[in-house]
């Protein structure tokens, strides 16, 4: 535990989190300078140039104007306010919309303790980084003691199958799989099963990440969620939705989708060190008014994390 401790220290994650928001705080922080450039104060001019700023960051039109219009009633209060508490102030609004989307501060990777199994649905489109965020939680997991088993639900690609075997095996955690073209459902069941008759803590299933239309998308999900259940009662106890954050706006468009689909509860967003466009984060968090739970700041093993709004707000605009 002591080198694990060392890998996973408050310092350590903190910088990590830094590194991966590195390509969105510079464009950012560039932009924001030019708005504040030669003013001593926050007026409507300021307002409406930091609002283009915000939705070049991909935060979204809707967020944008909640945060400018919060904004706007502080600006009100002390007509005097300088720009050099602009930042201050743009942290705090989105710091407090965060919250307001259950956002949790969480500082680990934590489960429900009255939950054993505890069931984690995993959903998303094909590419976004599905299969390698359920190996990265699997290691998470297993690394703080955890008994974990990864179900291969998604049977239409032999390559998903084939990943998730390399990621249980690089992990060290259980794997349960019924082969390609297999009922999906019945591969969620049995999984579920699985980790009741081995005294597993955790079980993560993955599910298709590509189907013909939307109808399919959502019989398919309901199907699997339902034969969860019955497999065990209060399951599934999380349904993580995976966006890529280099997708921008589009990522908006995969969440609509999904939560149409099923019952999504939280999320996980994947690549913001690949993107200057990690603002979206906080837009799609506001829209779907969805927890964001996990962040994947690179590519190595190590490089998710959990989310914590105060700490992803003051690195991004620090």
């Amino acid at each position: 535990m002591g080198i694990f401790n060392k890998l996973f220290g408050k310092k350590e994650r903190e910088e990590a989190v830094e590194q991966g928001l590195e390509k969105t705080k510079q464009s950012l922080l560039g932009k924001l300078s030019k708005v504040v450039a030669g003013k001593s104060k926050v007026d409507d001019e300021v307002l409406d140039e930091l609002e283009g700023v915000l939705i070049s960051a991909d935060i979204g039109l809707d967020t944008t104007v909640k945060i400018i219009d919060r904004l706007e009633e502080r600006v009100a209060k002390d007509k005097y306010l300088g720009t050099g508490e602009l930042n201050e102030m743009l942290k705090e609004v989105i710091i407090e919309i965060l919250g307001e989307n259950k956002t949790e501060d969480l500082t680990d990777f934590t489960i429900p303790v009255d939950k054993k199994p505890y069931i984690l649905l995993v959903v998303g489109v094909n590419g976004v980084g599905k299969t390698t965020t359920i190996g990265k939680l699997a290691h998470q997991f297993t690394q703080r003691g955890q008994k974990v088993v990864i179900g291969a639900a998604d049977t239409f690609r032999a390559a998903a199958v084939d990943q998730l075997k390399i990621w249980s095996e690089r992990v060290g955690c259980d794997f349960y799989a019924k082969g390609m073209n297999t009922d999906p459902a019945a591969v969620a069941y049995e999984t579920v099963q699985y980790a009741v008759q081995n005294d597993c803590d955790i079980a993560i299933i993955d599910t298709a990440g590509r189907l013909h239309t939307k109808i399919n998308l959502m019989n398919e999900l309901s199907k699997i969620k339902r034969s969860v259940n019955k497999s065990f009662e209060s399951a599934p106890h999380d349904v993580l939705l995976v966006l890529d954050a280099t997708t921008g706006q589009n990522a908006i468009e995969q969440a609509k989708h999904f939560t149409a689909a099923t019952d999504v509860t939280c999320l996980a967003l994947t690549k913001l060190d690949g993107t200057a466009k990690g603002g979206v984060a906080i837009g799609i968090s506001d829209t779907f008014k969805l927890p964001i739970r996990y962040i994947g700041v690179g590519e190595g093993i190590n490089m998710l994390e959990v989310f914590d709004r105060r700490m992803f707000v003051e690195k991004l605009f620090n």
